[in-house]
C-alpha cells in the first residue's frame, strides 16, 4: 500500500466501503470503487462496479496512472472517527478515580494532574503521546480541551498540526472554584491568554483546514460572570468559532451550578444569557435535560457531545442521556470519549457504551424501544454526526464527492493478532463491520488517512 493517497496520480480503493449519510442508515457497498484525487478529496464513490471495469472508469476521470488498492475479504474502508469531547491533559491519569462524584474527582484527580502542564516540556511530551495514541485508534478529528496554560495549549495545537490530526484546540477558562495553584489569575488574564491562543492557531492555520481554536469555558462553576461575559463577547467577535463546555453533566454539577447562579432556574438560560449557546456550541453530556432545555437546545441549534463511558463511571450514578430524542428532534449529536473522565480513549468503546446506555434508558423510562439506539446510529455518531458537531461536516464524515478523504482501513482477518470475533467463510460485509464495532480494537485499524495522506500505517 502506498503511504499517501494524495500523490500526483491520486489513488483508489476497490472492495468493501461503508459510510453513513444520515443517522438512520449505514450504507455498506461490497464491490465499490472509491477514488481519491490528487488533492486528497473524494473524486468518486461508485457503489457497484465490476473489477474489470475499474481501469476504464479511472481513465474517464483522467487518472489512468492512479494506484488501486484491492481490499481483501475482511478488509474495508470507513470514515475516520471524530471525538467531540476529549481532555488532552488528562491522558496520563485515565482510569483514576472511577466511581467518584464529578466535583470530587476534579478536585482530587484532574486538577492536580492538569496543573503539571505549567511545565512546557512535560506538555510537549504528553501531547505527542496523546495525538499519536488518538491517531492509532482511528481518531482523525478531535475537539480538545487544553489545560488553563496558554503556552501548553499552543503546544497542543502545534503537535496536532505537525502530526496531521484535524483538531479543535481550546485553552480551558477557569478562574474560580478550583485550587489556588490551578486557577486563572483573573477574568481579564484568562481572556487575554485565550486571545493569544486564538492568534497562535489562526497564524499557524489561517483557513482552519486542519486545526482551529475553540472557546472553552470549563463550565459555569469554574467561571465568574465577568469571564463568561467576556467569552460571550469573543464568541460574537469570532462568529465562525466553536464553543465547548460541559452542560447538565450530573446532579451534583447541575445543583451546584444553580446554587451559584441563583437568578437562573436552568443551565440553558444561564449559558444563553452570556451568549454561549449558538449553532457553534458543543455541549458535553446533557444527561439531565428538562423539556424546556430540550426545546432551547433545538431552537438555538446547539450540538451535543455524548460521552457514555464517562457517564457510567464518573459523575455520581449511571447517567443515560436522551440521545434518541435529540436525534429525532434534529439536534446534531456526536460521540466523545471524555478521556480521562471516561477511562477509555477508544471510540469503539464509546460506540458500544452508547448502545448500552441507550438500552438502560429505554428500560428505566419504559420507552419500549423508543429510547434505544441502533448500531447504524452509533456508527453515525462516531463519524458524520461528530463531524457536524465540531463544524467540519461539510468537509469530512462520509465519502460524498468533494469531501476530504479522512478514513480508516480496517482489517478483521486473523493476521492482525487480535481477539476480535473470527470471520466465517460466508461472512457478509455488514456482519464483518458489526464484529469490528463490537469486538475489534486498534490492532484492526491498519491505516489512518487525513486529507488523503496516511498519517498512521501499522505493519504486522
Amino acid at each position: 500500500m502506498a503511504e499517501t493517497t494524495n500523490d500526483s496520480n491520486g489513488a483508489a480503493f476497490y472492495g468493501t466501503i461503508a459510510h453513513s449519510t444520515s443517522h438512520t442508515k449505514l450504507q455498506v457497498f461490497d464491490q465499490a470503487l472509491l477514488v481519491i484525487d490528487r488533492n486528497g478529496r473524494v473524486a468518486l464513490l461508485d457503489p457497484e462496479i465490476p473489477r474489470a471495469k475499474v481501469s476504464s472508469r479511472l481513465s474517464e476521470l483522467g487518472l489512468d496512472h492512479c494506484s488501486v488498492t484491492d481490499l481483501a475479504r475482511g478488509q474495508f474502508i470507513i470514515p475516520g472517527f471524530v471525538d467531540t469531547h476529549n481532555h488532552a491533559p488528562q491522558w496520563m491519569h485515565r482510569g483514576s478515580g472511577q466511581g467518584m462524584q464529578i466535583l470530587d474527582w476534579l478536585e482530587e484527580i484532574a486538577f492536580p494532574n492538569e496543573a503539571k502542564f505549567r511545565d512546557v516540556e512535560y506538555a510537549r511530551k504528553v501531547y505527542s503521546a496523546v495525538v499519536n495514541g488518538m491517531l492509532r485508534q482511528g481518531v482523525t478529528t478531535a475537539s480538545y480541551y487544553g489545560s488553563l496554560h496558554g503556552e501548553a495549549t499552543r503546544v497542543l495545537a502545534d503537535v496536532c498540526f505537525e502530526k496531521g490530526q484535524r483538531a479543535l484546540v481550546g485553552k480551558c477558562n477557569m478562574n474560580r472554584n478550583s485550587p489556588e495553584y490551578y486557577r486563572d489569575a483573573s477574568a481579564a488574564q484568562s481572556l487575554q491568554v485565550t486571545r493569544d491562543c486564538i492568534a497562535h492557531i489562526k497564524g499557524m492555520d489561517p483557513d482552519g483546514q486542519l486545526v482551529r481554536p475553540v472557546l472553552t469555558p470549563r463550565f459555569a462553576i469554574s467561571c465568574e460572570d465577568q469571564l463568561l461575559a467576556g467569552l460571550g463577547k469573543l464568541a460574537a467577535e469570532y462568529p465562525d468559532m466553536a464553543i465547548q463546555t460541559h452542560f447538565n453533566e450530573s446532579e451534583q454539577e447541575n445543583s451546584t451550578t444553580l446554587s451559584i447562579f441563583e437568578s437562573f432556574s436552568n443551565e440553558a438560560d444561564l449559558y444563553d444569557h452570556f451568549g454561549l449557546l449558538t449553532s457553534r456550541s458543543i455541549l458535553a453530556h446533557c444527561t439531565l435535560m428538562t423539556p424546556y432545555e430540550m426545546d432551547r437546545v433545538k431552537e438555538l441549534g446547539c450540538n451535543i457531545a455524548h460521552c457514555p463511558t464517562a457517564n457510567m463511571t464518573v459523575g455520581g450514578g449511571f447517567m443515560a442521556a436522551p440521545i434518541r430524542e435529540f436525534l429525532e428532534r434534529g439536534v446534531e449529536v456526536g460521540l466523545g470519549t471524555d478521556s480521562g473522565g471516561g477511562y477509555s480513549s477508544s471510540m469503539l468503546n464509546a460506540m458500544r457504551h452508547a448502545l448500552i446506555t441507550s438500552f438502560a434508558r429505554d428500560f428505566i423510562f419504559a420507552k419500549e424501544g423508543g429510547a434505544s439506539l441502533s448500531l447504524d446510529q452509533v456508527f453515525y455518531l462516531a463519524t458524520l454526526g461528530g463531524a457536524r458537531v465540531v463544524g467540519f461536516g461539510s468537509e469530512i464524515g462520509d465519502f460524498t464527492m468533494g469531501k476530504q478523504f479522512d478514513a480508516l482501513l480496517i482489517d478483521m482477518t486473523s493476521t492482525r493478532g487480535g481477539v476480535n470475533t473470527p470471520l466465517e467463510p460466508d461472512e457478509s460485509s455488514r456482519s464483518t463491520i458489526e464484529k469490528f464495532i463490537m469486538t475489534g480494537d486498534d490492532r484492526n485499524i491498519t491505516a489512518v488517512y487525513i486529507k488523503g495522506k496516511a498519517v498512521s500505517i501499522k505493519e504486522l
